[in-house]
């Protein structure tokens, strides 16, 4: 069944615009907060938020139906998205939120839920809170004394650092390694710059000018065109661009050459491998992952689970089958014995782990497969409009399945955060696939119309 309110990654859409307005945030404080009162004690949520300018609209909202509910409020200001999951758990808190729209551009905001073990919530936890915020809650308010109460808590920058440079142990030091870090004008604008500086790398940062106005634009793990100038320019080892709210990372190497996710994973998992640390022979991917990482993997003797697009979908595999690592092409790593959530800044230092390890440039350490070719085109949909309902559509979509037979792979599915259709192809003919994609997104334009 459809949902109103939540998407594949929480609530999300355009601030002040439905569901992204106050009066939603209010109720779904007031909901969220009813749904984890879980005994008779004082139950607590802390909310952390990125650098988006309606964050200071969404966040009092927030803390008012918190409050209203008996729930008291720990205010963590700009953090990220991993930060708040650590926190969740680490302060005791019945519930996390992050105030974010991840690597959308900055009128865009979202509402992430965590539950106290800092996973997200499943979709039956937010299917409850959806019927809540349908009900009628005034009649569940709290008692004027027991009310909540909210207070903003100092140090927990310190606290995420260090917890980050503890998934590496004391005995790598990056003395010596120059690494340009894209904060994004995001959430880890202050947190990246000050881990990798004390564990002893030269640092050139940028993206850390955040005006509410700017996260996203023209930096940041979906926009890397100022980081690869960067690490031209300064000669860099590494350049490493988070997005938004921190939870995913893309690599550029000392060539200047985007790394994403996929090799990513490819060389934590050969190296975890070798080193005894993966829980199974495997890890989890969603089905965007690359053919090349499959086999690649396989070559080791590691097998690939797939599981639907977002990070949430791949930590619930990972957590249901026992995998302590996982992720996704777009950069979100998963490592279970550290995150529960994707973290860029983890991920990033565990590669740079295996850099040092090796004694390799990152250019050689990260290239551990050559990539099928792979397109992904997305089609815009009106509002309401369903195309992937269409006769003809769907009939384009059997079609192209019957032409890559067994030597590809085709992705055709509704975005969750965005109104558009996503198109990826993949195999080892380029021109098949080119065409196939062209053919879809032609087919879906004129259903979408």
């Amino acid at each position: 069944m459809a949902r109103k309110y939540f998407g594949t990654d929480g609530i999300r859409g355009r601030a002040n615009h439905f569901p992204i307005t106050p009066e939603v945030a209010l109720k779904v404080g007031m909901a969220a907060g009813l749904a984890f009162h879980r005994g008779d004690y004082r139950h607590r949520v802390v909310i952390g938020k990125d650098t988006r300018l309606s964050g200071y609209m969404i966040e009092p909202a927030l803390v008012a139906g918190f409050t209203a509910v008996g729930v008291d409020v720990l205010i963590l200001g700009p953090i990220p998205t991993p930060a708040v999951a650590m926190l969740t758990r680490s302060m005791r808190a019945d519930l996390g939120v992050m105030i974010s729209a991840s690597h959308n551009p900055y009128d865009d905001n979202g509402i992430k839920l965590f539950g106290p073990d800092g996973f997200k919530l499943s979709d039956s936890v937010e299917s409850d809170i959806e019927a809540l915020i349908e009900s009628d809650l005034t009649r569940r308010l709290a008692p004027s004394a027991e009310l909540g109460r909210a207070r903003r808590i100092d140090g927990v920058h310190d606290r995420y650092i260090e917890f980050a440079k503890r998934t590496i142990g004391r005995s790598l030091s990056l003395d010596g390694v120059r690494i340009v870090v894209d904060c994004a004008n995001g959430a880890a604008y202050k947190v990246a710059p000050a881990a990798l500086w004390e564990l002893g790398a030269e640092v050139i940062a940028i993206g850390i000018e955040p005006d509410g106005l700017n996260i996203n634009r023209e930096v940041g793990s979906t926009s890397p065109a100022a980081l690869i100038a960067k690490v031209r320019e300064m000669r860099a080892d590494i350049g490493i661009a988070l997005d938004g709210d921190a939870d995913r990372v893309v690599v550029i190497d000392e060539k200047g050459q985007l790394v994403d996710g996929d090799q990513l994973l490819a060389v934590i998992a050969e190296s975890w491998h070798e080193e005894g640390r993966l829980a199974k022979p495997g890890i989890a991917v969603s089905i965007m992952s690359n053919l090349g990482l499959e086999r690649f993997l396989s070559r080791l003797g590691l097998t690939t689970a797939r599981t639907p697009v977002g990070d949430r979908y791949v930590a619930e595999h990972m957590r249901e089958h026992g995998y302590n690592l996982g992720g996704e092409q777009s950069g979100h790593i998963i490592m279970t014995d550290y995150t529960t959530t994707g973290d860029g800044l983890v991920a990033a230092l565990q590669l740079l782990a295996v850099v040092q390890k090796l004694g390799r440039p990152v250019s050689e350490v990260c290239h551990r497969f050559d990539p099928f070719p792979q397109i992904l085109k997305n089609v815009r949909t009106g509002s309401g409009k369903r195309p992937l309902d269409n006769d003809g559509v769907r009939k384009k979509i059997e079609d192209a399945n019957r032409r890559l037979g067994a030597s590809g792979r085709l992705v055709v599915r509704a975005s969750g955060t965005e109104p558009v259709v996503r198109v990826m192809a993949e195999g080892e003919d380029r021109e098949l696939i080119l065409g196939i994609v062209d053919d879809l997104v032609a087919a879906l334009g004129e259903a979408a119309a």
